[in-house]
Parts: structure tokens; sequence; C-alpha cells
């Protein structure tokens, strides 16, 4: 598959791929094992360590959807990446500072002064990320051999789906970092100190900023038409506006370019009018009444279901939150020597990724041809909807790994014994994160080409951007979650099913709880996405009864 990918994928296509996968061991690097230093270094309590993390990822996530409209309508892709990067480095930078001191600093006051100093560099590595990541990513699919394969076209059937692949691998050289900057990171920052376990992070980001400087000759640089200095965050803003003002003078009008029309019933279908299609995009001037509305029509097609990938988003919060403390409890140890960090666990999820995403493509996907009787195999919703199933799924097992766990602890203490450690292999944990690196094969990279394909391409960085935020929000949900049940456990003097305390927290009822809503959110998903039509499939429908 390799050798394939090099013939289909360009040279800078590869590069972009390799670089982003630098970017992720960066960033995983510090977000993986940040609820350990946070509780060890920091001192903050289990529920506050996984709050702040949550919300951390949240906002980082949440980021880019600010910062892609400028990215689409008013800056160069290419300068945004080397400006955001440079950010990205002062915030790793930072991050490395506050681990320096905190080793060295005794007093308490400066302790409290490290500690805020260090939310400001998570954050400024957030508002670095905010602008690379999605601009890193369109400016990749910018690379693509020839603008017909960037959008979906009839000849999608005929032959290999080169944006297919591109996602495909693109995330393939997401994993493989992220596997690195998980498993050799987390060893790093347990055995040998955070000063060192973030410092590495910080170079790996320098570096990727000088091989991305390098591949400069090598790029192509999509030029800017009249279609594209057009400004669609503005339109659509526009458009919202005069919506409802419309509702409020109870009127029903389509404002043009000189006047503005009255519209009318009429016994024909309306050509390139079909409420969901983008087709008269590449018809109508970028100014003209139709083109704004169609902007503000892509986005509202899609919010039922950006809505119900959120509980998707809430499991993948897990494994650094609460899956690692649960991990820090088991028996760790391989022969009398080695400890596994907790983190590294989290390896696994990418790992099962980078190994079975070539099996998706050579295997699974030729055998869904021959039972479907389709040319693709299944269809982007029905990978997205695998891969929440599947999550769901995980997150049972992990309920009942958490109660068996719970029950070994209870036993050691009626035998009286005082060890935190309980008897039980930490590798019982390995099932419940592979299953979330099967569901991510399915569902994220579901979600990167389904986003795309569904944006016209003047708002490719807005597409992306409106992936990630999927997760911004759903870190945010999760820590809203958890802020709730804490209160609501606590409420009657009891303890939280989320206290210090391993052996009394109920992670098991909070692991079924997630479960039954993430189930809930799958049969709605179902639902919506039956009734969905895609934009490829609006675009014929309109050409067919225009004929």
């Amino acid at each position: 598959m390799a050798g394939s990918a090099r013939k289909r994928l360009g040279n800078s296509c590869i590069l972009l791929i390799m670089i982003s996968g630098m970017e992720r061991f960066a960033y995983k690097g510090v977000a993986s094992n940040l609820i350990t230093y946070l509780t060890d270094v920091v001192k903050m309590s289990n529920s506050s360590a996984a709050k702040t993390v949550n919300s951390w990822c949240g906002f980082t996530s949440m980021v880019p959807l600010l910062i892609a409209p400028f990215a689409d309508s008013y800056w160069d892709r290419y300068y945004t990446i080397v400006a955001s990067s440079l950010i990205y480095v002062a915030g790793l930078v930072a991050l490395t500072s506050t681990a320096i001191m905190s080793r060295t600093s005794t007093d308490q006051a400066n302790k409290t002064s490290s500690s805020s100093f260090l939310f400001w560099s998570l954050y400024l590595i957030s508002l670095g990320q905010g602008g690379y990541n999605p601009s890193l990513q369109a400016f990749g699919a910018d690379q693509l051999d020839s603008e017909e394969e960037e959008l979906p076209t009839s000849e999608d059937d005929k032959k290999p789906n080169k944006k297919s692949l591109f996602f495909q691998w693109w995330y393939f050289g997401v994993c493989s970092g992220t596997v690195l900057g998980i498993s050799v990171m987390s060893y790093i920052q347990d055995n040998f100190g955070w000063i060192l376990g973030f410092a590495i992070p910080m170079i790996s980001m320098v570096t990727s900023v000088v091989v991305f400087s390098c591949g400069s000759r090598i790029y192509t640089y999509k030029q800017r038409n009249e279609a594209m200095d057009y400004k669609p965050v503005v339109s659509i803003l526009q458009v919202i506006k005069a919506a409802a003002l419309k509702l409020l003078n109870c009127k029903v009008k389509l404002p043009n370019e000189n006047k503005v029309t009255e519209l009318e019933l009429q016994g024909k279908p309306l050509c390139l009018r079909n409420f969901g299609s983008n087709e008269g995009l590449n018809n109508e001037h970028p100014k003209s009444s139709v083109y704004k509305f169609e902007n503000a029509k892509v986005i509202l097609r899609l919010l039922p279901i950006w809505l119900m990938l959120l509980m998707f988003a809430v499991i993948f919060q897990q494994p650094s939150t609460f899956f690692t403390k649960q991990g820090m409890t088991m028996k760790r140890n391989i022969g009398t020597n080695f400890l596994i960090p907790p983190a590294t666990l989290q390896s696994a999820i990418a790992l099962s990724i980078v190994l079975l995403m070539p099996l998706y493509d050579k295997v699974l996907i030729p055998i869904t041809k021959v039972m479907t009787c389709n040319k693709k195999g299944i269809t982007v919703m029905q990978r997205m909807g695998i891969g929440i199933f599947t999550s769901v799924i995980a997150l049972i097992i992990a309920a009942i790994v958490e109660t068996r766990r719970l029950h070994i602890s209870r036993k050691m203490e009626i035998l009286g014994s005082q060890s935190e450690t309980v008897p039980l292999s930490i590798f019982w944990l390995l099932p419940q994160y592979i299953l979330l690196g099967i569901s991510d094969i399915f569902t994220v990279v579901g979600m990167q080409e389904f986003f795309y394909s569904e944006f016209p391409i003047r708002m490719r960085t807005m597409a992306f951007a409106l992936y990630t935020s999927v997760f911004g929000v759903g870190s945010y949900l999760s820590a809203f979650l958890i802020s709730t049940v804490e209160t609501i456990t606590s409420s009657n003097g009891s303890k939280s099913w989320f206290c210090d305390d391993m052996s009394e927290a109920r992670l098991d009822k909070y692991y079924w709880f997630l479960a039954a809503s993430s189930a809930l959110s799958f049969l709605f998903f179902v639902i919506i996405s039956s009734c969905y039509t895609s934009k490829r499939d609006l675009d014929l429908d309109s050409n067919e009864s225009c004929k």
C-alpha cells in the first residue's frame, strides 16, 4: 500500500504528511500525560485535573473554528502555517520554562506564579495549533494533482479516489506521530522528569517548522480567483441577518443585485435551486444573493450530523483522563524493574490504527464491495456509524473492567491490605483502547472526508475547522458532564464518583452512563443519516431536473 500511495500522491503531499506526524508527536507528547503532571506536580485533584485537561483540549479544538474564516477569506495558507507554527513553538518554550520553574522553585508564591504561567503557555499552544492544523491539512489537500480530484465527480466510481487516499494516509501519518509521542514521551516524563519531557516535543516542533520551510519550492500554491477572494463567512452572516429580518417582517423575499423579487410558486422545477445542492455556486457570481444563500445552507445542512458526533468526541476524552488514572492503580510492572507508564497505553489506539488502516483498504473494502455491490464498498455515513457503534462497545468493556478492578480492591480492603495497587494487570485495559482505535479508523477518517466533500473549495479550511470543533465542543461537554455528575453524586454527603481515592470512586457507573448516552446518540445518527442526501447526489438531481 505504501508503494501505491507514492505513485498516487505527490512528493509535496508525502512531505506534509510527515510534517503532520511530527506535529502530532509534539502535541501528544504534552497532552497524553498532562493529567499526571497536574495531579503529581501541580497537586490538583483528579476531577479538577480531568476538567482542566478537557477544557484545554476543548479550547484547542475550538480555536480552528475561530481562525478558519480569516484563513479562508483574508490570509494565505502558507503564511498562516508559518505564523501559527511560530506561536506554537513559543507556547512549547513557555511550557518547558514552567517545568524548570517548578523544579527549581521552593517558595509557594513562586509555585503559584509557575502554575499561572503553565496555563498561559498551554493556551498559547492552543492558539498556535488553531491556525496550524486546519491550514496544514487544507494546504496538503491543495497538493492533489487536479482540481477534478478534489471535488466529487462522476469519474470517482471509475478510478481510485485520490481524495480518500490522501485522508487515509494523512491520518496514518498523524497516528504514527501519536504512537511515538505517547509511548516515548510518557516513559521519559515518568522516568527522566518533566523538563526533558517537555523539551523534546518543543525540539520536534521546531524541526517540523524547518522542514516545512525547506519544502517551499515543491509545494503547489493555489491561485486565488474572484470566487475565492469573496468572503464566505461574511456572506453567511448576511444571509442569517436577512433571514431574521424576513421572519420579523413575516415576508419571504430573496434580495437581488438591483431589486427585491417576491418568490412565487411555480409549476416547474427550479434548476440549480435544490435546497441542499451547491451546484448553483459553480455558475453564480460570488457576490450574488444565490451564492450567499448557498453558503449558509452548506453549514445548516451539516449541523444535525455535527451534533450527533459530539458524544463520540466525549468518549475520546476518557483515555487521556480517567483511563490513565485507572491504569495508575493497576499492576504495571514487566519483570522486576520496569513499570509501564499508564499514559503509554494510549498509544495502543494510534498503534491499532497504524496496523489496521492498511487492512481497511486492502481487505475490508474489497469484501464490502462484493457484499453491497457498491463500487466504493461502504458510504462515508456508514463508515462513521460503524465507528460510533464500536466506541459504544469500548465503553461497555471499560465499565466491565472497572467493575472488576473495584471488586478486587474491596476484597483487598477486607483482607487488611494497605496497597494502592490492585493485583490486576494493566493490560486488561488494552481491549477498550484497541476498540477505540478501530472506531477511529472508521469515524475520524470518515468525518474528515465527509466535511471536506460537503464544503465548497473556497471554504476548505472552514471544513477542517468544523471537523475539529466536534472534538472541541465534545471536550467542553465532557467537562460539563464531569461537573454535573460530581455535583449530583456528592449532593447528599456521599462520595463523588470521581473522588481521589480510586478504591471509592465509581468510574464504572460513569462509563455505563456514557455508553447509554452514546448509544442514544448513535440511534439518532442512524435516523438522521438515512434522511441525509450528500452534496454530490443533490447536484446530480439538480442536473437531471434541468434536462
